[in-house]
């Protein structure tokens, strides 16, 4: 098998659109024992994928085994063949970046393929984007440099507003110094660490959308985390205090809100809040 393989050259183009099919349908229908790493390795000869040889034979194998395997089986296989991570070795170098991966894959139908990638390259930036943020902010960076930073990874990443906002609170939590089980000392850190980087929320949360997106995420993680359970009401007044949780938001969160975890529990421990909001307004 080795030997045909790198000898792509010396075949037509429907032989070897043939010898793509049948080497697909051997892992497909278990037809044979070979590793994976023994069909897809060879290929990664210079020559034949500066030609386009490679690309050529690898799209009719994905369009083969496809027919009776799913995406997560093909994803599987490419583990094994330790391709998962370098299916751009499979291009020539012009072609070799995620814009030409998804161009060439989705013009032949593969789109499943192209979702999959284009996924796959999301979650390692916005990965990217939390660990430099975590260390900004355990550093105390100044809070202008953070938001640079974070603007910078969402021109980079293009990233949804509502993934930003999502990240922004995890990072500020995760960066909190937690003193063990001294449950005043954590409520003391974590608020302070609310109050410190407030800014940082207030210029992404820009409209009432986000601003419900962020209830509902420090929702759930107050519900998850023993050390916040207490917390959500002085959380969201903080918030409120330091502008970044319009009244109207809170409010909508508090009478509608559709998120049931801890829900009940939360709604009793903000309703004095949202009772004093109410007499401000109609004293207003």
């Amino acid at each position: 098998m080795r030997r045909f393989l790198q000898s792509l050259e010396l075949f037509e183009e429907n032989e070897r659109k043939k010898l793509a099919i049948f080497t697909a349908l051997t892992f497909s229908q278990k037809l044979s024992g070979l590793p994976p790493e023994t069909v897809f390795q060879p290929l990664l000869n210079d020559s034949l994928v500066a030609k386009g040889l490679v690309l050529s034979f690898i799209t009719d194998f994905f369009k083969e085994y496809l027919v009776e395997n799913s995406l997560d089986d093909l994803i599987a296989l490419l583990k094994r063949g330790k391709m998962e991570d370098n299916l751009l070795e499979f291009f020539p170098t012009a072609k070799r970046s995620a814009e030409g991966f998804s161009e060439h894959f989705r013009k032949e139908g593969l789109l499943p393929l192209v979702d999959y990638n284009e996924k796959k390259i999301f979650d390692v930036k916005l990965k990217e984007m939390k660990s430099t943020l975590i260390s900004q902010i355990s550093e105390e960076a100044d809070t202008s440099e953070v938001i640079e930073t974070v603007k910078q990874h969402v021109r980079d990443g293009k990233f949804p507003d509502i993934d930003v906002v999502r990240i922004l609170w995890d990072v500020i939590m995760e960066a909190v110094q937690w003193s063990g089980k001294n449950q005043q000392q954590n409520a003391n850190s974590a608020l302070r660490q609310v109050k410190t980087w407030a800014k940082l929320l207030n210029t992404f949360c820009v409209n009432a959308k986000l601003e419900l997106e962020l209830i509902y995420k420090i929702q759930i993680q107050c519900y998850e985390d023993a050390k916040l359970m207490k917390l959500f009401p002085e959380i969201v007044r903080s918030l409120y205090d330091q502008d970044v949780l319009g009244e109207d938001t809170i409010l909508m969160w508090f009478r509608r809100g559709t998120n049931p975890k801890g829900r009940q529990t939360f709604v009793k421990a903000l309703e004095p809040f949202v009772n004093w909001l109410e007499e401000a307004e109609e004293e207003e």
